[in-house]
């Protein structure tokens, strides 16, 4: 019967180990279904333990385990943790691959990890320097630079760069908000006007609270501005003005990662050209640099 098992397993819609054991669970009783319970509560600890530790974990013999997986219509032991080994493996993989990716492999040493982070967002960079149109960067440095108020949303992994671009203009005297939730971005798009921006950090160009955002300042007489890696979306060809960052949403977090770089390299070239607009706004309201201000205590 083990090895009809075996070859029943190895085809496409059989029945999990574990769920073979979910399955059996209500027919056991004693120290099998002690067994058998132990098995679907750690099936890690099975997939990498002995014999002897399962059937100790369980408070049982050896003996029993083994009559469990022949139960089961495994050869023994062994194969039925070679089973759950599987299906564990499995598992990982599909959910590392669904979230990480490819690109990068679970047991991958750090400096390949390393090079592979590192030429995405190189690769990343290349796609924004032969996207970003540098004639609207422009057009949005100047009303930025002349805006009564500018607003910008971002949410997520988008509000790394959305936020870091808040705090640049807010340290060279800007009238600068920043905005991350869908109540504050609505109430944010209601409060400008002819004259004012509005900018938000999209790399799929799609989220309803963005497109809500861009929406109400837009009817409000603002000007619209997209960071985003899909023009062509709906928040892309909603906004007056799409800067288009070369790198597309990805479905895993290493391709969204890749483009965390240019998403970041186009709110820069937005602060600089806009500092260059304003160079007395540096000293004037910074006098310690571009870092942190220098908190001076009195002697004591």
């Amino acid at each position: 019967m083990g090895d009809e098992m075996d070859s029943t397993e190895s085809r496409a819609g059989s029945p999990s180990p574990l769920q073979l054991v979910k399955r059996a669970l209500p027919d056991l009783n004693g120290a099998m279904q002690r067994v058998a319970e132990h098995v679907l509560a750690h099936p890690d600890e099975v997939a990498r333990g002995s014999i002897t530790k399962l059937a100790e974990a369980a408070g049982t013999s050896a003996a029993t385990v083994t009559r469990l997986s022949a139960h089961l219509g495994f050869a023994g032991y062994p194969a039925l943790r070679a089973a759950v080994a599987m299906e564990i493996g499995r598992g990982l993989e599909a959910g590392w691959a669904g979230d990480i990716g490819l690109a990068i492999g679970p047991a991958d040493p750090p400096d390949q990890v390393l090079n592979v982070l590192a030429s995405t967002q190189a690769n990343a960079l290349r796609n924004a320097l032969a996207s970003i149109d540098l004639a609207a960067a422009t057009r949005v440095a100047d009303a930025i630079a002349g805006a009564r108020r500018t607003h910008i949303y971002g949410e997520w992994g988008d509000a790394i760069p959305a936020r870091e671009l808040y705090i640049r203009l807010l340290r060279i005297g800007i009238p600068v908000w920043f905005f991350d939730g869908p109540q504050s971005s609505q109430i944010a798009g209601g409060l400008l006007g002819p004259g004012d921006v509005a900018l938000l950090v999209t790399r799929s160009g799609i989220d309803q609270t963005g497109l809500e955002f861009v929406r109400r300042s837009h009817d409000e007489g603002a000007l619209t501005v997209a960071i985003t890696g899909v023009p062509s979306s709906p928040i892309g060809e909603l906004a007056d003005i799409s800067l288009d960052t070369g790198t597309q949403v990805g479905g895993t977090w290493t391709e969204f990662f890749a483009g965390r770089a240019s998403d970041t390299l186009t709110a820069g070239l937005l602060f600089v050209l806009v500092a260059q607009r304003v160079p007395d706004h540096l000293t004037a309201n910074h006098p310690n640099g571009p870092g942190q201000p220098v908190v001076r205590h009195p002697d004591t």
